[in-house]
């Protein structure tokens, strides 16, 4: 599926004018096969599309969901941030993840390390960004970078901007606990609560007071007729990172997850339909019937 430029920047108008909090652009290459098989398909650069973003609302926050340390210099990360936070006027979310999509880097020749490596190089590059985000000059010497009275010019306009770690792994939490702001999930309402559990968990591990920190959470949204149609689609493959039901029924399990502490629900929209007129047409349904009633 592709989605045009002018649409997404429609839908962030949309966004910011009906009351939403944010607005993520993905940080992909191509569409996803969960193999080397090559999937072609339009996917613009998240960071040549978040100033855009920016340039075209007042209110919501924006941010990218997420960007894979695998594949971006950590400086580079750090300054994208802070010049998009002083362009969006301290709206900017850094999103963050260590990567982990396998057809994108065998196409494009970016090494996918074993998890354990990628989670290391991950550890250094969010230690690195959180000081160049924050102090005057960093100095760093690792395995994977190595920055010496590296400064950090501008400063971003908000105090601390924030980083977001979209992870469910133990170590990934336990580092998103200690360096970021905001964590960030996927499920349906029983997965995701029992996410969120570990990432308490990892808080407390980490010494640091849960409450200090943002969750989100995002899934799959089916607006159905009939709770037969949303039985269906929850004994898919995709069902346990699916909400579907009524808007009588969508609405219960969004306060659910409102219930189990989460601050922010995130609605994707590559599921929403084949056509620029039926993905405008849903999500305006689905503001209507479900979200204007929260």
């Amino acid at each position: 599926m592709s989605i045009a430029t002018d649409e997404v920047l429609d839908r962030a108008r949309w966004a910011d004018a009906n009351g939403y909090h944010g607005v993520w652009f993905a940080d992909h290459y191509m569409p996803n096969t969960g193999s080397e098989e090559i999937q072609r398909g339009d996917t613009h650069e998240c960071w040549a599309m978040l100033p855009a973003i920016a340039a075209v609302t007042e209110r919501v926050r924006i941010g990218s969901l997420v960007s894979p340390t695998s594949v971006h210099h950590p400086a580079v990360l750090a300054n994208r941030a802070v010049t998009l936070d002083h362009i969006s006027n301290g709206r900017m979310v850094l999103g963050l993840g260590a990567g982990w999509q396998i057809n994108e880097h065998k196409a494009y020749g970016i090494e996918l390390q074993a998890p354990k490596d990628r989670v290391d190089r991950f550890e250094e590059a969010i230690t690195i960004i959180r000081s160049l985000l924050d102090d005057d000059v960093t100095d760093f010497h690792g395995t994977y970078y190595d920055l010496t009275a590296a400064p950090s010019d501008p400063s971003p306009v908000q105090s601390p901007l924030p980083i977001l770690v979209g992870t469910g792994g133990n170590r990934m939490m336990r580092i998103t606990a200690t360096y970021a702001q905001e964590w960030n999930t996927w499920g349906d309402v029983a997965m995701a609560t029992e996410r969120r559990t570990a990432f308490l968990a990892a808080c407390d591990r980490a010494g640091v007071d849960p409450a200090t920190k943002t969750t989100s959470v995002q899934s799959l949204v089916f607006l159905t007729d009939t709770d037969d149609q949303a039985a269906s689609i929850l004994d898919g493959p995709m069902g346990s990172r699916s909400i579907a039901g009524t808007a009588d029924s969508l609405l219960g399990q969004l306060a659910a997850y409102e219930a189990a502490g989460f601050d922010e629900f995130i609605v994707p929209d590559f599921n929403m339909g084949d056509s620029p007129e039926q993905r405008t047409e849903r999500l305006q349904r689905l503001h209507d019937e479900v979200v204007s009633r929260r």
